[in-house]
């Protein structure tokens, strides 16, 4: 990122106007009147205040006519993280939120997951989940997939193609009573994985990568979840899996893995908590499973949406992060009726002000710190905050941007109103009609390209 000595990248960017975003110090930092320089990799090359763009053009080559101007409602946020969403449950999203999670798995997840096999099917349903996700801001998204490879290896074409940064977990699981044709053995278990790792990684992706994904401690025997372990560990790759969601899972764990003093000491025995690990809702964990995510650097997925809808149970976030333990927002498609992250944030915000109702002493978390959880805290969930997460110097640019004035809109405003309170109406009552376009590694993903549209089915 060097400037007029002619040894760095050429900018392919400029944008003058405001910009939102988190740092480590503060849940919320408002940039204005700054100029912002994407160079030809994707990264932020600078971020400057815009007094003199005359001087910045001579720095950095660029043309002062070449720079975007950003309207008075208008607004650059980081990409929004989803840090665990199953594609493959996209097709019921909206229905079949009637049944507690181990009935709900049942009943509707394992039925329609062992559709997958079925690449034509897949490929509907991933092309339509990675498209509705960009719409809605999610430049990241960690993903469950299925059992089935190949199916898995679509998704991350898709997410390569549509220009989305994304981790793709080919789901791992060998025990299933209830639907016993959707499970694997533990031997092709282990090879499929270990086939998917390999394939996804030769097609040398910039931006999608393989996840280790065990379902869950209830799916998966002793002997799949040391595997995985290993694969994981051998690979230095990421792992994903749910945790804690509802009362009757954590009392079945208890059962399937007597020798465990807990759910977390599960995993904790399996190698599968390390930094770059991710378990999603995690509503009923203990202070000393807390304790042990802080001491492994394993990271939540708070997933609001799905824990209320399902009635799992609500997770205290301020709890979580007094524990200084890394969390991140997830939608949990299908368990949570909505794929925008948008609504993750509302969620969170209702959730935490429940738990004030019920407990006064309670400190309710502020619209800042769920925004910064949207954002740079997903990026430090999936131990990716060194790349994006933010408008640093040297990160990926990986943005939104953000018109709270589009016509037809859902958003009204007022004289008077700065970019605080626009950002606040945008997160409570914005959409994607508001994203008017989406930004991943400094390539403009969102308007979709005319070969890339599709239509409703």
């Amino acid at each position: 990122m060097m400037n007029q000595s002619g040894t760095a990248a050429r900018i392919a960017h400029v944008f003058s106007g405001t910009f939102v975003h988190s740092t480590p110090r503060a849940a919320l930092e408002i940039l204005q009147n700054c100029v912002l320089g994407v160079n030809e990799k994707g990264k932020i090359a600078f971020i400057e205040k815009d007094q003199d763009v005359v001087s910045l053009s001579k720095t950095w080559g660029f043309e002062t006519s070449d720079i975007k101007q950003l309207g008075q409602y208008e607004f650059f946020m980081p990409g929004m993280v989803d840090t665990h969403i199953h594609a493959s449950q996209y097709s019921y999203t909206g229905t079949a939120l009637d049944l507690p999670l181990l009935k709900w798995l049942n009943t509707y997840t394992f039925p329609v997951e062992a559709k997958y096999e079925d690449l034509d099917f897949a490929n509907n349903v991933y092309t339509k989940v990675v498209r509705r996700t960009l719409k809605n801001g999610t430049t990241t998204a960690c993903y469950f997939a299925t059992i089935h490879t190949d199916a898995s290896l679509l998704l991350g074409e898709l997410a390569d193609k549509f220009g989305q940064r994304a981790f793709v977990g080919k789901v791992c699981m060998d025990c299933n009573s209830a639907v016993p044709q959707y499970k694997e053995s533990p031997s092709e278990c282990k090879e499929e994985t270990n086939r998917f790792i390999k394939e996804l990684l030769k097609k040398e992706y910039p931006n999608v990568k393989p996840v280790v994904t065990p379902r869950f401690a209830p799916s998966c025997s002793s002997s799949l979840l040391s595997e995985l372990g290993e694969i994981a560990n051998n690979n230095k790759l990421h792992v994903q899996s749910h945790i804690s969601e509802n009362k009757e899972e954590v009392e079945l764990v208890k059962t399937l893995f007597p020798d465990c003093k807990s759910y977390t000491d599960v995993y904790l025995k399996h190698n599968l908590l390390t930094d770059r690990t991710v378990m999603a809702h995690g509503c009923h964990l203990t202070d000393e499973e807390l304790e042990i995510f802080r001491e492994t650097g394993s990271a939540i997925s708070h997933c609001p949406n799905s824990n209320i809808s399902i009635c799992s149970g609500m997770l205290n976030v301020r709890n979580v992060l007094n524990h200084k333990v890394k969390l991140g927002l997830g939608t949990d498609v299908a368990g949570g009726y909505s794929p925008s992250i948008l609504d993750a944030v509302r969620r969170t915000l209702d959730t935490s002000k429940t738990l004030t109702i019920q407990d006064p002493q309670h400190k309710t978390l502020s619209f800042e710190e769920v925004f910064r959880l949207a954002t740079l805290g997903g990026s430090e969930a999936l131990s990716l905050d060194d790349q994006i997460g933010n408008f640093v110097v040297g990160k990926d640019f990986d943005a939104l941007r953000v018109n709270v004035c589009v016509p037809d809109g859902p958003i009204d405003l007022f004289p008077g109103e700065g970019p605080k309170v626009i950002l606040e109406k945008f997160l409570n009552l914005g959409d994607d009609r508001n994203i008017t376009e989406v930004y991943v590694a400094g390539r403009q993903v969102v308007p979709f390209q005319d070969a890339l549209l599709s239509g409703c089915f």
